[in-house]
């Protein structure tokens, strides 16, 4: 599960291309504040040393007029030539001087947005990426922390000389936990500009990542994630500092611990997507959508696509900073938490998106994040009442494990990465079953019938059992073991109902990694409920092949008209070909160990063997040139 946990990890970080794609492409091109600057004429294409010779005059408005060109030009631009580096490098240390200084607003956002363009470009990002610029970035974005914060109108020139490699002066342990004040009349749009440029920086730079950790930035926008319910910030904003947490957490295992225990993360995030989903509580730990009480899932409109934007970068970002809760205790006080985590979690499985594609992309991360929570808090899927229209079973309210059924089985159809697809899904299926017994009993219902199909092999069919059991002989490891154990579990880990569903060629790899090849069951608390037969398995389970798990045809048996002289013979020869292949390291004999568990052969195991008083009328007269493989 753990190398599952890893790749559904890195695959969440590398989604992301360059944090400005996405607002960007629908975003037309600046223009001056109206009475401030002097061009209102169409910019006119000119080449970056023009603009660098602009930008050295030392003047906003020819400043202004420079970069607006560059900017128009380059607004859609995430490739750069080689040859300009010097030259791109050069202007984002000019621009970082004029942000040193008190600008007019038009001149201040054009600047910003220049560092956005710049700081896609991975091969330029020194200037960027040093303390100072750092700082400077953070102010303007409204997250810079007291006693790590440059001030803007404090920067000197001077301080670009040893940019690179500057320490917090004084450790961290001199740090004043608090955000500064925001900048006077800030401009949502400089937040945005400046909060995109980090993003940028800390996906593609390392030194960025150190530098954003030293700077406590994390402290700086968990202080504005603190007002989720304030209708202030704009949806751009907080989704930049809910990406910005993200690559934040993605990056720094620090950074990680620090959100999820000194500034509680987990309650904080919580009540992000709380406000985002717009909940009510009727009870504790059942949670519905304000102005829905009591409307049926499947009734319930989508959200819309700006909810949904904002809840995944959140998911993400909690998957971060709790997906190796499992190795460790969870006290009282965290497994409250977990637990209405998870109540809102199990909304977020009900919940539908703007298209089918969303949908799947909202529930995948849904589903990672319930898959890591303490087991003991999953309870929390079966809690809500049982409503008209809701699946039931044993009084119990099935509608989130019935979701979870249908995602995996609609991700096991796509047959893509079932790595990254199945294994969340199934593990948490896996293991609500073992602990819930009306879950188990539940899926089982779904999942493994009363066999009736006795002619065709277990993994031949359209149905989820087929599905299941082909996935038993899957090329990677992880994936096979995850569905074996799902359908043992199932089985209540008995040996011989998971060799009727499965087949006992299927169903060896699992036995033999637990010892349990010569049949018995494995240690588990289940409850006692009947193996129901159908009449067409009890018809035919006398002449069904354990080994198959069908229905053969009769074969006739090719020792049939051998003496046993024969048959010794050949079953001497049969030996010796195992130890001629075996000396040849072509192949390497195992048998079954007292333990349960399959052993290898050695050369003298296979002498014993051809020693065996069985064998030795006619161990003599053979040699190794009768032995034909």
């Amino acid at each position: 599960m753990t190398d599952a946990l890893n790749t559904v990890f890195s695959n969440s970080l590398c989604s992301y291309r360059c944090s400005d794609t996405q607002s960007q492409s629908q975003r037309p091109a600046r223009t001056p504040h109206s009475g401030e600057g002097s061009s209102s004429s169409p910019p006119v294409n000119m080449d970056l040393k023009a603009v660098i010779e602009l930008m050295e005059t030392g003047e906003q408005d020819t400043a202004l007029r420079a970069l607006l060109d560059y900017n128009h030009q380059m607004n859609q631009c995430f490739t750069f030539k080689k040859e300009d580096e010097h030259e791109r490098q050069h202007l984002g240390e000019l621009v970082l001087d004029y942000l040193s200084m008190e600008l007019q607003p038009s001149c201040l956002l054009a600047c910003l947005e220049t560092v956005r363009i710049l700081s896609r470009d991975k091969c330029c990002l020194d200037p960027f990426t040093s303390r100072s610029a750092m700082s400077i970035l953070a102010r303007y974005a409204g997250i810079a922390v007291s006693g790590t914060a440059t001030h803007t109108n404090s920067q000197s020139m001077e301080d670009q000389g040893d940019r690179e490699g500057e320490q917090t002066p004084g450790g961290s342990n001199e740090v004043l936990r608090t955000s500064c004040p925001p900048l006077e009349n800030s401009d949502q749009e400089v937040i945005i500009e400046a909060l995109m440029s980090i993003c940028n920086l800390l996906l593609h730079s390392e030194m960025a990542q150190v530098v954003a950790a030293d700077l406590q930035l994390i402290i700086g926008v968990a202080q504005r994630l603190k007002q989720c319910y304030d209708p202030t910030w704009n949806h751009k904003v907080r989704f930049f500092d809910l990406r910005l947490t993200f690559l934040l957490t993605a990056t720094r295992v620090d950074v990680r611990a620090q959100l999820a225990r000194e500034l509680h993360g987990i309650s904080l995030l919580a009540n992000q997507l709380d406000a985002t989903l717009g909940l009510c509580w009727p009870d504790s730990l059942e949670t519905g959508r304000a102005g829905f009480e009591g409307v049926p899932p499947e009734e319930l409109p989508p959200l819309s696509r700006q909810q949904t934007e904002l809840a995944m970068e959140i998911l993400k970002t909690l998957f971060n900073i709790t997906f190796d809760i499992s190795r460790r205790k969870v006290d009282e006080e965290e497994a409250a938490a977990y637990r209405h985590l998870g109540a809102i979690l199990r909304l977020c499985l009900m919940s539908h998106a703007d298209g089918e594609e969303r949908t799947e992309e909202f529930h995948s991360h849904t589903v990672n994040l319930l898959g890591i929570l303490p087991l003991p808090c999953l309870d929390v899927l079966l809690k809500p009442k049982v409503l008209q229209g809701s699946v039931e079973y044993m009084g119990v309210n099935m509608d989130a494990v019935n979701m979870l059924l249908g995602f995996m089985e609609k991700k096991l159809d796509h047959g893509n990465k079932l790595k990254e697809t199945i294994l969340p899904s199934m593990n948490l299926l896996t293991e609500s079953a073992r602990i819930h017994r009306e879950t188990r009993k539940f899926l089982r219902s779904k999942v493994l019938p009363p066999l009736r199909d006795v002619q065709n092999r277990p993994e031949v069919g359209n149905e989820l059992r087929n599905k299941i059991v082909r996935l038993m002989t899957h090329i990677d490891t992880d994936v096979k073991a995850c569905a074996a154990e799902f359908l043992f579990v199932l089985c209540k880990e008995s040996v011989s109902r998971f060799i009727k569903y499965t087949g006992y060629g299927n169903a060896a790899g699992l036995l033999a990694a637990r010892g349990l090849l010569q049949g018995g069951r494995d240690p588990g608390i289940y409850s006692e409920d009947e193996d129901s037969e159908t009449e067409e398995y009890r018809e035919a389970k006398a002449r069904i092949n354990p080994i198959t798990g069908v229905v053969e045809e009769e074969q006739s048996n090719p020792m049939d008209g051998m003496t046993e002289e024969q048959k010794e013979y050949e079953a001497m020869r049969l030996v010796r070909m195992f130890n001629k292949l075996s000396r040849n390291n072509i192949i390497q004999p195992m048998q079954l160990g007292m333990d349960g568990k399959m052993r290898e052969m050695t050369p003298e195991d296979l002498q014993n063997q051809a020693h065996n008083p069985l064998f030795q009328s006619e161990d003599q007269g053979h040699s190794d040139s009768e032995e034909e493989a």
